[in-house]
Formats: structure tokens, C-alpha cells, sequence
């Protein structure tokens, strides 16, 4: 970085400034190269040619390049490729993980069938995007396949109708360090990602660039901030606000950092935007909000939930929900605000650390795909 507040490259704020001012490297997640390898075994299907590099393009419009570490065209219906997962600088468990795609031709209608090949877990238990039975493959990766399958498809002279088997070397051992198992999904690991980046995450360099956004966005002048979770929710922020790219912090899972560091330099308004999971945390009084150092406490959800105006059996429900998710689908399927709850003890938590500093502060609690559950101020 040049000076206090932009870096060498212009940018002035928002994730990529962040991003850039960490001196992390980024890397690529499960589903991203998935789909190149899916990518690369059905273009050799259509052609007899694996392509190597292959490129994909991420749903924010990058095009990675991802070298073949092994691929196999051996019979006429079917083929496989694999890429070693590269994590950057994030200390991810399936960084250099091998990710294979198997792709099989099927007859013309059949659409785009996913299997769980080995290392790839199968989900057991409700409560996550997926349902029981499925492989845990997220629905974000589902689509970037099915999108790449289609643009293959129409290059190539393809019908686009095929099974994608996906597996990771090892998956199932890897899988034994993450919390799939708690959650139910059973066999190996998940398919994951929103954006197809790995946002590296160094605890002292990433609270470093929270501090270096709240600079920027002061400097010039935003009285108005807003500290997101992820790229999903910042899209939440945006529809909700129309906030300029500078006004947008990346605050992960670093919600007591973002907090702590306004109350030294107020701000007039914050508002926090998270899933409902992360900030049902925050709500609980935790202001670290990664997995390996807090988890959803379904207790106090259903505490919440009574106070939302839950009876007992549904709170008892709640109590015993497999994930944080399933609990408020539980109570939105009974008609139960659980998620505005959660929003306003997340702010009276956020309104402690402030300790009086002249912010207004406001929290957004948003599911997976975006959508807006649960807010602090509900209209």
C-alpha cells in the first residue's frame, strides 16, 4: 500500500481492496474445481481431447486456468479428469486435495444427474441445502457445472444430458477434520463454494484490513458502513442500500474486530449482514465466528424462539435441530420470527461492545441463496 488509504493499484475499498492489502493469497474452492474437471472429462467426451489448462469462468466473472493432474478417456461413453485444489495462503484441510469428475453420457433429456463418487460425502440428516439422500454437493457448484456443461454442450455438439460423479482422494479421512460428520453428512467431504475463491483468512492480517477499510471509508467521508460475512450477504447490502464499494467491509468471521475498531473511530450508522447461522453467535455473545472457534448454540435458539412466540414442543424441536438452518425452518414453517430474534440480539450484543460510541447500528440475517430472514428493524 501506498499511503492510509489507497492501495497501489487504485482500489479504495471494499473486499478486494481488503483482499489485496493482506498480502494473502487466494485460492480455488472444491466446487470450482470440480467444474473444471467436469469441464475438461466432458469436452474430451465430445472431442477426444482433454483440454489442459481448462478454464472456467466463477460466477464474479474470473477465469481461472487449472492444470489436469490425471485423466482417463478409456471407453466411449464416459471420462475422467482431476485437479489438485490449491487454497492459496487459506490453512484449509483439502488444500492440494485431488478432485476427480467422472462424466458419463446419458440419453437426450436425461438433464444433469450428480453422484457421490468416493471421498464425497452423502448427506444423512435435514437441516442443510440439500436434501436427505443427495450427495453433498452445494447447490452453487451444482450450477456452475450445469452452466459449463451447457457451454461445452453447444461448443462441441453435445446434448448436455450427463452424470457428474464427483470424488476426492482420501475425502473420507480428510472429511474426519472438518464437521461433517457432526452434521450428518456421512462418507467424505462437501462441495463448496459461493464464489469459487478461497478468501484466505490470517486472523492478524485479516483484522489488519478490517481496520485499513474503516480508515478508507471515513476518509472519504461515508458515514454509513456496512460489515459483511461473505459475498452473499455484501449482495444483500447492496440491494438493501445502494452503499458505494468503500462503505463495504469484509469482516468475515471477525465481527468483534469490526466492532471494537468503531468504537475507537464511530461511524454514524453500521449495519451487519451475515447468515442466520454466524450471526445467531454473535447473538449468543461470541464475537469470533469461525466453526473451529464458535458453534450455533440450538439451546439458546430455542430460548429465542420462545421469545419470538414459539410454544414448548417447537422450542423443544428447535433445541434438537440438526443445524442452525433447520432450526429456523422449523420456526418459519409455524409462522415464528426466529429470525428477528436473532437480528435484535445480535445488535444488543453488538450495541454492548460499541459501549455507548454514537453508532446506530442495524443486522440483516440472510439464508444461504440470499434472502432476507430475519431483520433487527423489521419493516
Amino acid at each position: 500500500m501506498t499511503d492510509g488509504v489507497t492501495g497501489t493499484d487504485g482500489a479504495t475499498g471494499g473486499r478486494a481492496a481488503q483482499l489485496k492489502h493482506t498480502g494473502l493469497r487466494p485460492g480455488w474452492t472444491t466446487g470450482a474445481c470440480a467444474t473444471a474437471a467436469t469441464t475438461a472429462a466432458y469436452t474430451a467426451l465430445l472431442t477426444g481431447e482433454f483440454p489442459d489448462p481448462v478454464t472456467i469462468t466463477l460466477p464474479k466473472g474470473q477465469t481461472p486456468s487449472f492444470a489436469l493432474a490425471t485423466e482417463d478417456l478409456t471407453t466411449g461413453d464416459r471420462a475422467m479428469a482431476g485437479v489438485v485444489k490449491d487454497a492459496g495462503d487459506d490453512p484449509d484441510v483439502t488444500h492440494a486435495a485431488l478432485i476427480r469428475a467422472t462424466v458419463r453420457l446419458l440419453p437426450p433429456g436425461a438433464g444433469v444427474v450428480f453422484r457421490a463418487g468416493p471421498g464425497v460425502g452423502t448427506v444423512t440428516r435435514p437441516g442443510l441445502p440439500l436434501d436427505v439422500g443427495e450427495p453433498a454437493i452445494n447447490p452453487v457448484p451444482r450450477q456452475l457445472m450445469r452452466s459449463h456443461v451447457a457451454e461445452v454442450a453447444a461448443r462441441h455438439g453435445g446434448t448436455g444430458d450427463v452424470e457428474i460423479t464427483v470424488s476426492v482422494d482420501n475425502g473420507a479421512e480428510i472429511a474426519r477434520h472438518t464437521w461433517n460428520p457432526r452434521l450428518g453428512i456421512l462418507g467424505g467431504l462437501s462441495i463448496l463454494g459461493t464464489t469459487g475463491v478461497v478468501v484466505p483468512y490470517s486472523c492478524s492480517a485479516w483484522i489488519d484490513s478490517i481496520r485499513r477499510g474503516v480508515d478508507v471509508a471515513r476518509a472519504a467521508g461515508r458515514t454509513h458502513v456496512a460489515g459483511c460475512t461473505g459475498s452473499t450477504s455484501e449482495r444483500t447490502v447492496l440491494a438493501a442500500y445502494d452503499l458505494p464499494e468503500d462503505a463495504l467491509l469484509d469482516m468475515g468471521d471477525f465481527a468483534g474486530a469490526v466492532l471494537k475498531y468503531i468504537r475507537r473511530h464511530p461511524v454514524d450508522r453500521l449495519t451487519l449482514c451475515g447468515g442466520f447461522a454466524k450471526l445467531s453467535k454473535l447473538a449468543a455473545g461470541h464475537l469470533d465466528l469461525h466453526s473451529a472457534r464458535s458453534q450455533v448454540d440450538k439451546t439458546f435458539l430455542a430460548q429465542l424462539a420462545l421469545t419470538a412466540g414459539a410454544d414448548a414442543p417447537l422450542a423443544e424441536r428447535v433445541a434438537t435441530a440438526n443445524t442452525g438452518l433447520e432450526a429456523l425452518r422449523l420456526c418459519q414453517s409455524r409462522g415464528v420470527p426466529l429470525g428477528n430474534e436473532v437480528a435484535r440480539r445480535a445488535r444488543d450484543e453488538a450495541l454492548s461492545v460499541l459501549r455507548g460510541a454514537p453508532v446506530e447500528v442495524d443486522v440483516i440475517c440472510v439464508d444461504r441463496a440470499g434472502t432476507v430472514v430475519g431483520r433487527s428493524d423489521p419493516a
